[in-house]
C-alpha cells in the first residue's frame, strides 16, 4: 500500500492506495503543533480505523507547502512506519515542465494537481484548486505548466467579511435558495457564494479567451470546490482526490526510474 500525504496551509490530508484503489483518507489540522509521536499516534489510530496494519504501508510520498511541520512529520514516518518518504521537490520526477519566471516559487501542491490532470486527460487542462487560496493553473498538451492565477480562497474571503465588520456574524458557507435575501445571514451567504461563482466564471472565461483555445479541460478540486462546481457550466469535472492521484502518479514515475 502507498500512503500519500498532502500538507496544506489549513489541513494535512492523507490517502491510502491499495494498488489503484483509494481505500481510505483522513485529515488533520495543520495549524496544531505536533511532535513526531503525536503524529504517529494520530496516524496509527487512523490506520486502525481502516483495519490497516502499519507494515502494510510499503511506501510514503509527501507534498508539502508548510516547511515547519516537515521535521516532525518526516520523523513520524520513519519511526512509526519504518519508511523514508519521498518528498516532492527538486530532483523528483513529475513529468511536468514548469515554464515560469521562477519555477521554485511553484508549490508542490500545485505540481501534484497539474500532474494528475495532465497524466489523466492527456490534453490541455485548467485546474482550479479551492483551498486556503484558490489557484487556477494551466498545463498544456505537452505537459508544460505555463500560467497561473491566484486569488483569496472562499473561506479567507468570508472570514475577512465578518472579522472586519462589527455587526456581521460568522456564518456557514452555503448557497441560499436564491440571491435575493431578506436577512443578514442569507445576504452574506448570497454575497459570498454567488460572488465567488461570478469571480470563478470570469477568471475561467478570461483565461480561455487569452489562451485562444476551446479544447481545455477545466477541473475543480479542493474542499469547497463542490459548491462552485455544481453552480457553473464552465467546470467539466470535480475531483476531490486529485492531489492523491497526482502523488501516486509521481511516486510511480520515480519508482520506475529507480528500478
Amino acid at each position: 500500500m502507498l500512503l500519500t500525504i498532502d500538507v496544506g496551509n489549513t489541513n494535512i490530508t492523507m490517502g491510502i492506495f491499495d494498488e489503484d484503489t483509494l481505500v481510505g483518507n483522513f485529515r488533520l489540522t495543520t495549524k496544531t503543533p505536533r511532535t513526531s509521536d503525536e503524529y504517529g499516534i494520530c496516524l496509527s489510530t487512523l490506520l486502525a480505523k481502516y483495519n490497516i496494519d502499519s507494515e502494510q504501508i510499503e511506501d510514503v510520498i509527501i507534498s508539502s507547502v508548510v516547511p515547519k511541520v516537515m521535521y516532525s512529520l518526516n520523523s513520524c514516518i520513519i519511526k512509526y512506519l519504518n519508511r523514508t518518504p519521498i518528498i516532492i521537490g527538486p530532483g523528483v520526477k513529475t513529468g511536468i515542465q514548469v515554464n515560469s519566471d521562477n519555477p521554485r516559487e511553484v508549490g508542490a501542491d500545485r505540481i501534484v494537481n497539474v500532474a494528475a490532470a495532465y497524466h489523466t486527460y492527456h490534453q490541455p487542462c485548467l485546474i482550479i484548486d479551492f483551498g486556503t487560496a484558490t489557484t487556477f493553473d494551466y498545463v498544456s498538451e505537452k505537459g508544460v505548466f505555463e500560467y497561473t492565477v491566484i486569488s483569496p480562497g472562499i473561506e479567507i474571503s468570508a472570514q475577512a467579511l465578518w472579522n472586519q465588520t462589527a455587526k456581521l456574524p460568522e456564518i456557514e458557507i452555503k448557497k441560499p435558495n436564491q440571491i435575493l435575501s431578506k436577512n443578514t445571514i442569507n445576504g452574506m451567504q448570497s454575497g459570498i457564494v454567488f460572488g465567488y461563482i461570478g469571480q470563478v466564471e470570469y477568471i475561467v472565461k478570461q483565461m480561455l479567451k487569452e489562451l485562444g483555445r476551446k479544447d481545455v479541460k477545466v477541473i475543480a478540486t479542493g474542499g469547497l470546490g463542490k459548491i462552485i462546481y455544481s453552480e457553473t457550466d464552465l467546470i467539466d469535472d470535480f475531483i476531490p482526490d486529485l492531489a492523491f492521484r497526482g502523488m501516486k502518479i509521481i511516486y510511480e514515475r520515480n519508482k520506475k526510474a529507480v528500478v
